[in-house]
Protein backbone atom coordinates (compact mmCIF):
# COMPACT_ATOMS: atom_id res chain seq x y z
CA UNK A 1 0.00 0.00 0.00
CA UNK A 2 1.62 3.15 -0.62
CA UNK A 3 2.02 5.13 2.58
CA UNK A 4 0.69 8.26 0.62
CA UNK A 5 -2.77 6.34 0.57
CA UNK A 6 -2.89 5.27 4.06
CA UNK A 7 -6.14 6.85 6.13
CA UNK A 8 -5.87 10.70 6.81
CA UNK A 9 -8.91 10.13 9.12
CA UNK A 10 -9.42 9.62 12.87
CA UNK A 11 -11.83 6.06 11.50
CA UNK A 12 -16.29 0.34 21.98
CA UNK A 13 -16.58 -3.96 22.16
CA UNK A 14 -20.23 -4.31 22.03
CA UNK A 15 -20.81 -3.00 25.45
CA UNK A 16 -22.76 0.04 25.64
CA UNK A 17 -21.84 3.07 27.48
CA UNK A 18 -24.49 5.82 28.05
CA UNK A 19 -23.05 9.02 28.60
CA UNK A 20 -24.32 12.51 30.17
CA UNK A 21 -25.93 11.14 33.16
CA UNK A 22 -27.34 13.40 35.30
CA UNK A 23 -28.11 16.04 32.78
CA UNK A 24 -32.14 16.74 33.56
CA UNK A 25 -34.16 18.32 30.23
CA UNK A 26 -35.41 21.54 30.44
CA UNK A 27 -39.29 22.16 30.26
CA UNK A 28 -38.87 22.99 26.61
CA UNK A 29 -36.92 20.40 25.80
CA UNK A 30 -38.96 17.93 27.60
CA UNK A 31 -41.76 19.00 25.21
CA UNK A 32 -39.64 17.64 21.92
CA UNK A 33 -39.83 14.13 20.42
CA UNK A 34 -37.03 12.15 22.58
CA UNK A 35 -34.65 10.66 20.10
CA UNK A 36 -31.85 8.03 21.15
CA UNK A 37 -28.51 8.03 19.42
CA UNK A 38 -26.12 5.68 18.58
CA UNK A 39 -22.60 7.02 18.01
CA UNK A 40 -19.63 5.24 16.48
CA UNK A 41 -15.97 6.82 16.80
CA UNK A 42 -13.50 7.21 14.06
CA UNK A 43 -10.25 5.43 13.53
CA UNK A 44 -8.17 5.45 16.57
CA UNK A 45 -10.73 8.24 18.59
CA UNK A 46 -13.14 5.93 20.98
CA UNK A 47 -17.13 6.83 23.16
CA UNK A 48 -14.76 8.96 25.46
CA UNK A 49 -14.53 11.95 22.53
CA UNK A 50 -18.18 12.09 22.29
CA UNK A 51 -18.95 13.49 25.64
CA UNK A 52 -19.46 16.64 25.08
CA UNK A 53 -21.55 15.95 22.15
CA UNK A 54 -23.75 13.36 24.31
CA UNK A 55 -24.01 15.79 27.45
CA UNK A 56 -25.47 17.84 24.82
CA UNK A 57 -27.98 15.42 23.52
CA UNK A 58 -28.83 14.77 27.04
CA UNK A 59 -29.93 17.60 28.43
CA UNK A 60 -32.27 18.13 25.51
CA UNK A 61 -33.41 14.82 26.23
CA UNK A 62 -32.17 12.59 24.12
CA UNK A 63 -30.85 8.88 24.98
CA UNK A 64 -27.45 8.68 24.31
CA UNK A 65 -24.97 5.64 23.71
CA UNK A 66 -21.34 6.07 22.73
CA UNK A 67 -19.56 2.38 21.94
CA UNK A 68 -15.98 1.26 21.53
CA UNK A 69 -15.73 -0.02 18.54
CA UNK A 70 -12.95 -3.48 18.42
CA UNK A 71 -9.64 -2.56 18.80
CA UNK A 72 -10.26 1.27 20.40
CA UNK A 73 -10.85 3.05 23.55
CA UNK A 74 -11.24 0.04 26.38
CA UNK A 75 -10.97 -2.89 24.05
CA UNK A 76 -7.70 -1.58 22.26
CA UNK A 77 -4.59 -3.62 22.57
CA UNK A 78 -1.11 -2.05 22.20
CA UNK A 79 2.21 -3.13 20.34
CA UNK A 80 5.07 -3.88 22.93
CA UNK A 81 6.97 -1.22 20.92
CA UNK A 82 4.70 1.73 21.81
CA UNK A 83 4.59 0.99 24.98
CA UNK A 84 8.61 0.58 25.43
CA UNK A 85 9.34 3.54 23.18
CA UNK A 86 10.96 1.47 20.76
CA UNK A 87 10.59 3.89 17.70
CA UNK A 88 12.59 1.68 14.85
CA UNK A 89 10.36 -1.29 16.28
CA UNK A 90 7.40 0.20 16.55
CA UNK A 91 6.98 0.58 12.59
CA UNK A 92 7.59 -2.74 12.17
CA UNK A 93 5.69 -4.20 14.75
CA UNK A 94 2.60 -6.44 13.95
CA UNK A 95 -0.65 -4.74 15.67
CA UNK A 96 -2.39 -7.15 17.79
CA UNK A 97 -5.14 -6.31 16.15
CA UNK A 98 -4.20 -7.04 12.34
CA UNK A 99 -7.25 -9.89 12.61
CA UNK A 100 -9.85 -7.42 12.99
CA UNK A 101 -12.42 -7.64 10.13
CA UNK A 102 -14.75 -4.56 9.34
CA UNK A 103 -17.66 -7.08 9.83
CA UNK A 104 -16.16 -7.43 13.55
CA UNK A 105 -16.81 -3.95 13.97
CA UNK A 106 -20.31 -3.58 12.03
CA UNK A 107 -21.38 -6.84 14.29
CA UNK A 108 -20.75 -4.89 17.02
CA UNK A 109 -22.89 -1.54 16.25
CA UNK A 110 -25.38 -4.15 15.07
CA UNK A 111 -25.47 -5.58 18.48
CA UNK A 112 -25.46 -2.19 19.90
CA UNK A 113 -28.81 -1.35 18.26
CA UNK A 114 -30.26 -4.62 19.12
CA UNK A 115 -30.10 -3.44 22.71
CA UNK A 116 -31.71 -0.49 21.91
CA UNK A 117 -34.83 -1.48 20.43
CA UNK A 118 -38.23 -1.45 21.91
CA UNK A 119 -38.52 2.25 20.93
CA UNK A 120 -38.39 4.76 17.90
CA UNK A 121 -35.76 3.25 15.80
CA UNK A 122 -32.05 4.73 16.67
CA UNK A 123 -30.08 7.42 14.92
CA UNK A 124 -27.04 5.76 13.77
CA UNK A 125 -23.81 8.48 14.07
CA UNK A 126 -20.49 8.06 12.21
CA UNK A 127 -17.47 10.02 12.22
CA UNK A 128 -14.60 9.57 9.73
CA UNK A 129 -13.66 6.35 8.95
CA UNK A 130 -16.94 5.33 11.59
CA UNK A 131 -18.50 5.65 8.25
CA UNK A 132 -17.50 2.90 6.68
CA UNK A 133 -18.25 0.53 9.48
CA UNK A 134 -22.31 2.20 9.80
CA UNK A 135 -22.24 1.84 6.12
CA UNK A 136 -21.67 -1.79 6.62
CA UNK A 137 -23.93 -1.92 10.04
CA UNK A 138 -26.78 -0.51 7.56
CA UNK A 139 -27.04 -3.43 4.76
CA UNK A 140 -26.32 -6.02 7.36
CA UNK A 141 -29.46 -5.20 9.81
CA UNK A 142 -31.48 -1.58 7.91
CA UNK A 143 -34.48 -2.53 9.97
CA UNK A 144 -32.57 -1.70 13.07
CA UNK A 145 -32.07 2.00 12.73
CA UNK A 146 -34.13 5.16 11.86
CA UNK A 147 -31.23 6.97 10.32
CA UNK A 148 -27.83 7.14 9.02
CA UNK A 149 -26.29 10.29 10.21
CA UNK A 150 -22.35 10.89 8.30
CA UNK A 151 -20.66 13.36 10.29
CA UNK A 152 -16.97 14.35 7.83
CA UNK A 153 -17.26 10.48 7.10
CA UNK A 154 -16.78 8.01 4.34
CA UNK A 155 -19.57 6.93 2.46
CA UNK A 156 -17.43 4.05 0.07
CA UNK A 157 -20.62 3.20 -2.40
CA UNK A 158 -19.19 3.29 -5.87
CA UNK A 159 -15.00 2.28 -5.10
CA UNK A 160 -16.46 0.27 -2.34
CA UNK A 161 -13.45 0.88 0.42
CA UNK A 162 -12.53 3.97 2.09
CA UNK A 163 -8.94 3.12 0.97
CA UNK A 164 -10.03 3.90 -2.57
CA UNK A 165 -11.28 6.84 -2.15
CA UNK A 166 -8.45 7.99 -0.05
CA UNK A 167 -6.21 7.28 -2.91
CA UNK A 168 -8.62 10.01 -5.31
CA UNK A 169 -7.14 13.30 -6.10
CA UNK A 170 -10.06 14.61 -4.21
CA UNK A 171 -8.90 13.23 -1.29
CA UNK A 172 -5.56 15.84 -1.42
CA UNK A 173 -5.04 18.66 1.64
CA UNK A 174 -1.45 18.43 1.99
CA UNK A 175 -1.65 17.72 5.64
CA UNK A 176 -1.10 14.32 7.52
CA UNK A 177 0.65 12.34 5.41
CA UNK A 178 4.19 13.12 7.59
CA UNK A 179 1.94 11.06 10.35
CA UNK A 180 1.82 7.76 10.22
CA UNK A 181 4.42 4.73 10.82
CA UNK A 182 5.55 1.56 8.58
CA UNK A 183 3.39 -0.54 6.08
CA UNK A 184 -0.11 -0.38 6.88
CA UNK A 185 0.62 -4.49 5.17
CA UNK A 186 2.88 -5.38 7.11
CA UNK A 187 1.53 -4.31 10.14
CA UNK A 188 -1.92 -4.94 9.49
CA UNK A 189 -2.68 -1.53 10.99
CA UNK A 190 -3.05 1.97 9.91
CA UNK A 191 -0.42 2.96 12.58
CA UNK A 192 0.08 6.99 14.45
CA UNK A 193 1.88 7.47 17.83
CA UNK A 194 -0.07 9.42 19.75
CA UNK A 195 2.57 9.71 22.08
CA UNK A 196 5.30 11.41 19.79
CA UNK A 197 6.62 14.61 20.61
CA UNK A 198 6.05 17.90 20.27
CA UNK A 199 6.35 18.71 16.32
CA UNK A 200 3.95 15.38 16.12
CA UNK A 201 1.39 16.33 17.84
CA UNK A 202 1.42 19.55 16.54
CA UNK A 203 0.99 17.97 13.14
CA UNK A 204 -1.46 15.81 14.08
CA UNK A 205 -3.73 18.99 15.81
CA UNK A 206 -3.19 21.08 12.54
CA UNK A 207 -4.29 17.87 10.36
CA UNK A 208 -7.33 16.55 12.64
CA UNK A 209 -8.38 19.52 14.89
CA UNK A 210 -6.85 22.38 13.94
CA UNK A 211 -9.45 25.19 15.39
CA UNK A 212 -8.67 23.58 18.82
CA UNK A 213 -6.01 25.18 20.56
CA UNK A 214 -2.99 22.45 21.72
CA UNK A 215 -4.25 22.53 25.87
CA UNK A 216 -7.66 21.74 25.02
CA UNK A 217 -6.25 19.28 22.46
CA UNK A 218 -4.02 17.21 24.84
CA UNK A 219 -6.93 14.95 26.18
CA UNK A 220 -8.19 14.40 23.00
CA UNK A 221 -4.38 13.26 21.35
CA UNK A 222 -3.59 11.06 24.62
CA UNK A 223 -6.68 9.46 24.53
CA UNK A 224 -6.32 7.77 21.02
CA UNK A 225 -5.19 4.26 20.38
CA UNK A 226 -2.20 3.66 18.03
CA UNK A 227 -3.58 1.67 15.13
CA UNK A 228 -6.82 0.82 13.27
CA UNK A 229 -7.36 -2.73 11.86
CA UNK A 230 -6.41 -2.71 8.23
CA UNK A 231 -9.55 -4.14 7.14
CA UNK A 232 -11.76 -0.60 8.19
CA UNK A 233 -9.38 0.96 5.40
CA UNK A 234 -9.89 -1.64 2.50
CA UNK A 235 -12.77 -3.22 3.54
CA UNK A 236 -15.69 -3.38 1.58
CA UNK A 237 -19.03 -2.32 2.35
CA UNK A 238 -20.94 -4.26 -0.26
CA UNK A 239 -23.94 -1.60 0.48
CA UNK A 240 -26.84 -2.68 -1.55
CA UNK A 241 -29.91 -0.02 -2.92
CA UNK A 242 -32.31 -2.69 -1.36
CA UNK A 243 -30.70 -2.71 1.88
CA UNK A 244 -28.31 0.28 2.91
CA UNK A 245 -29.91 2.06 0.30
CA UNK A 246 -34.06 2.41 1.91
CA UNK A 247 -32.32 3.71 5.23
CA UNK A 248 -32.96 7.82 5.43
CA UNK A 249 -29.60 9.40 6.01
CA UNK A 250 -28.26 12.82 6.73
CA UNK A 251 -24.42 14.17 5.58
CA UNK A 252 -22.99 16.91 8.41
CA UNK A 253 -20.05 18.27 6.52
CA UNK A 254 -16.78 19.85 7.97
CA UNK A 255 -16.38 22.55 5.27
CA UNK A 256 -12.53 23.51 6.60
CA UNK A 257 -11.51 19.55 6.99
CA UNK A 258 -8.03 18.66 6.71
CA UNK A 259 -8.10 14.96 7.04
CA UNK A 260 -11.93 14.44 4.89
CA UNK A 261 -11.13 16.98 2.20
CA UNK A 262 -14.42 18.59 1.09
CA UNK A 263 -14.01 17.80 -2.14
CA UNK A 264 -14.50 14.18 -1.40
CA UNK A 265 -16.67 14.91 1.15
CA UNK A 266 -19.15 16.37 -1.75
CA UNK A 267 -18.07 13.39 -4.37
CA UNK A 268 -19.22 10.95 -2.07
CA UNK A 269 -22.41 12.60 -1.50
CA UNK A 270 -23.20 13.32 -5.03
CA UNK A 271 -22.49 9.47 -5.61
CA UNK A 272 -24.73 7.92 -2.69
CA UNK A 273 -27.53 10.04 -3.84
CA UNK A 274 -27.23 8.85 -7.71
CA UNK A 275 -27.06 5.45 -6.30
CA UNK A 276 -30.28 5.96 -4.73
CA UNK A 277 -32.01 9.14 -6.04
CA UNK A 278 -35.36 8.55 -4.12
CA UNK A 279 -33.84 8.91 -0.88
CA UNK A 280 -30.84 11.31 -1.14
CA UNK A 281 -29.23 13.19 1.56
CA UNK A 282 -29.99 15.48 3.74
CA UNK A 283 -27.05 18.00 3.90
CA UNK A 284 -26.17 20.40 6.89
CA UNK A 285 -22.49 22.32 6.93
CA UNK A 286 -20.64 23.01 10.24
CA UNK A 287 -17.44 25.59 9.85
CA UNK A 288 -14.86 23.32 11.25
CA UNK A 289 -12.10 20.78 11.46
CA UNK A 290 -12.46 17.15 11.08
CA UNK A 291 -13.03 17.30 14.80
CA UNK A 292 -16.38 19.06 15.69
CA UNK A 293 -16.95 16.89 18.68
CA UNK A 294 -14.35 18.56 19.79
CA UNK A 295 -14.63 22.02 18.57
CA UNK A 296 -17.99 22.75 18.05
CA UNK A 297 -19.98 20.09 20.82
CA UNK A 298 -22.92 22.04 21.07
CA UNK A 299 -23.46 23.44 17.42
CA UNK A 300 -23.07 20.12 16.33
CA UNK A 301 -25.17 18.84 19.08
CA UNK A 302 -27.90 21.53 17.72
CA UNK A 303 -27.53 19.74 14.16
CA UNK A 304 -28.48 16.48 15.22
CA UNK A 305 -31.21 17.59 17.38
CA UNK A 306 -32.43 19.34 14.23
CA UNK A 307 -32.76 16.26 12.18
CA UNK A 308 -36.27 15.44 11.54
Amino acid sequence: MNRRDVMKTAVLGTGLLPTGVGLAATPANAARKSRTFLLVHGAWHNALHWTRVSEALSARGHQVVAIDLPGHGLNARFPASYLTGDAARFAEERSPHAELTLDDCASAVVAALEKLQGGPKPVLVGHSAGGTVITRAAEMAPHLMGRLVYLSAYVPLRLQSASAYGALPEARTGHGESLFIGDPAKLGAVRINPRGDAAYREALRAGFYQDVDEAAFLPFALTLTPDIPLSLWIGKVGATKERWGRVPRSYLRCSRDRALAPALQDLMIREADAFTPGNTFTVDTLESSHSPFASQPRRLADLLDGLR
